[in-house]
């Protein structure tokens, strides 16, 4: 990563660029990093210096992907409204790709004079970060930003913090003096950290910066800064702004999605084929088809007429779901993605007759699975091939990562482009799925039905509490279904993890639940060996599964937090959980799609009070 350097010694922003054969490499971090931690939009330390990493603006040419890969991923790209996806650039010496990054925040501190100021004050000499009055003493970025919840971002307004109580002086926002920073050092907290100024006004600590509504009441606003995308304008906002840590995971959450790579998509053809579709769309007949196949592929005969016809056809199917822009139809593309992935996962496609390209090979297991029948366990599918794009669509800030809540999408670029970047996943998993019927009935029950609308209730009070326009927040997600098939793959994980030797945090769930799904995935979440041992396929041989479910489900009948664990009717973050807990059900935030939340291992094995209550309670008896 590469942040400009001033073009003087004495600097205007602090961030003007330079030119690019000169720009310096500050630091690297690992492809997968720089989709799920270190985005566009986030704060990344190197050694003593902070910077923010800049948006993918074509224009600008912040991100250098000469040398990276593109990804192509049909289905998900028609969902996001891209063409393709690129691997984020390699962190190798030898690499020319890199990803431009800003200094961020501004405002520093030197740790020998104690100075507190914007960093141009400092005077440093280009391409560095120091104190000029003090020896190069190396300068300490501000340890608080300020951000407001639709992405925007600004340094810490200390002047205005340390003369709140002063505000007569230097209306125009100066009093010319000079602000300081001190550690007092009794303790670790912000009332140790001491700012001052010249100008002789109190001494004033950090303490209460943290405040909801502390800012709002001091009076700033905030001003639509996004100082990851060059030239950015700022935008209007009426969104109160908070003080946040500036290596705090509030500050950046990244909003991905993904897809899986399925029939008729996945042997490798559409690949191949990308440069040409627009053209290939302007053809109707075979005849033309044809014709312009020999033309672009001469002499390749792996590039067969009726495959191509196939998938023009399933491209046409798709597109009548992307008519509408709206949110809300946005939404229902992307249900219908997962309904396909749900509809192939239980066809199955077998490997015979499948070229070395194939990426999704799903078989019934050999074994009968009448093992699994006292369980309200269907057939198994073993999910011996699979891959799995995830594309980075936008951010959030100050969104609860365990709220089980998107915020405000905070836009990667200023323009649209026609690329994200993204990361793809070889891997396998064993798809679970339950008897509709017997669902049915069982969801059917009242004590069911008003346990899960609690949640539902919390959780509705959650989505109203974040949106803009409470009419328009959306509805909760949680169902008797849902939370059932939910924390059924919370506690296969778990188990899997200790039986099988698969750490947790590389599995991952991909849950298919709705009025016409009823299904689990959980497969390999890493491109390491861990995806491509053949271990996880295993574990779904019905007699496995069986001994696996019926073990798992007696763990999950006591809690080492029981009582409390079993009887609490709000749990988790936001109180959107019922019987879950850390010491139970809960898993690492990479495994799980909602958050660890709309979790209740009540609605697997019962109450000591209602037995009933739960799904799989007959199995456990027998």
């Amino acid at each position: 990563m590469t942040p400009p350097p001033a073009r003087r010694r004495r600097r205007s922003d602090g961030d003007s660029a330079a030119p690019r054969l000169a720009l310096p490499r500050r630091g690297s971090v690992r492809r997968s990093q720089m989709i799920t931690t270190y985005g566009v939009g986030s704060l990344v330390a190197v050694d003593n210096e902070s910077f923010v990493v800049s948006g993918i603006d074509d224009a600008h040419r912040s991100w250098t992907l000469d040398e990276a890969p593109i990804i192509h991923e049909h289905r998900l790209a028609h969902v996001l409204g891209v063409r393709h996806f690129r691997l984020p650039p390699a962190s190798e010496d030898t690499s020319k790709d890199g990803v431009r990054v800003r200094r961020f925040p501004l405002w520093h501190s030197c740790p020998s004079c104690q100075s507190l100021q914007h960093v141009r004050g400092f005077n440093p000499p280009p391409g560095k970060n120091v104190c000029t009055d003090c020896d190069d003493e190396p300068l300490v970025p501000s340890r608080f930003v300020m951000a407001c919840e639709d992405g925007h971002l600004d340094d810490f307004p200390y002047w205005k913090w340390l003369h709140r109580k002063n505000r007569d002086e230097g209306a125009t926002g100066l009093c010319g003096g000079r602000m300081s920073m001190r550690f007092s050092g009794q303790s670790a907290s912000l009332r140790s950290v001491l700012v001052s100024c010249t100008c002789g006004v109190p001494e004033a600590s950090m303490e209460g910066a943290f405040r909801r509504l502390e800012l709002f009441n001091l009076g700033v606003r905030c001003e639509g800064r996004r100082p990851w995308l060059k030239d950015a304008p700022a935008e209007f906002c009426t969104q109160t702004p908070r003080t946040l840590q500036r290596g705090s995971s509030s500050v950046w959450q990244p909003v991905l999605k993904s897809a899986l790579s399925i029939p008729p998509w996945s042997d490798g053809l559409a690949a191949k084929l990308s440069k040409h579709w627009d053209n290939l769309r302007a053809y109707s007949s075979r005849v033309e088809i044809e014709i312009y196949l020999k033309g672009a592929f001469p002499g390749d005969h792996s590039v067969p007429v009726d495959a191509v016809m196939n998938l023009l056809a399933a491209e046409q199917e798709e597109d009548p779901a992307q008519e509408s822009e709206s949110d809300a139809a946005g939404m229902s593309r992307y249900q219908a993605l997962r309904l396909q992935e749900y509809e192939r996962l239980c066809a199955g496609n077998a490997l015979r007759d499948k070229g070395r390209e194939e990426q999704f090979v799903c078989e019934p297991p050999v074994s009968d699975a009448a093992a699994l029948a006292p369980f309200g366990v269907g057939r198994p599918m073993l999910v011996k091939r699979l891959r799995e794009v995830r594309a980075l669509k936008a951010f959030t800030r100050i969104a609860d990562p365990e709220a089980s809540v998107e915020g405000h999408e905070a836009p990667l670029s200023l323009t649209p482009t026609d690329w994200l970047p993204a990361m793809e996943v070889h891997g396998e998993g064993v798809f679970v799925r339950l008897d509709e019927e017997r669902l049915d009935a069982w969801a059917d029950s009242e004590a069911v039905a008003e346990r899960v609308e609690q949640m539902r209730t919390y959780h509705d009070r959650v989505l109203r509490e974040r949106a803009v326009d409470p009419a328009e927040a959306p509805t909760s997600p949680a169902t008797p279904r849902m939370v059932l098939l939910h924390t059924l793959s919370h506690i296969l994980i778990n188990e899997w993890s200790l039986e099988a030797g698969y750490p947790a945090a590389s599995l991952r769930e991909r849950l298919y639940a709705d009025d016409t799904m009823a299904g689990s995935l959980i497969y390999t979440a890493t491109s390491d060996s861990a995806g491509s041992l053949g271990g996880l396929v295993a574990q779904g041989e019905p007699r496995r599964l069986a001994n696996t479910l019926l073990s798992a489900l007696r763990r999950a009948q006591w809690c080492s937090a029981d009582p409390l664990c079993m009887e609490t009717e709000t749990g988790g973050a936001n109180g959107i959980n019922r019987a879950a807990c850390h010491a139970c059900v809960l898993l690492p935030e990479t495994s799980c799609e909602h958050g660890n939340g709309l979790l209740d291992r009540a609605l697997l094995v019962g109450t000591p009070e209602n037995p009933d209550l739960g799904f799989f309670a007959h199995a456990l008896v027998l």
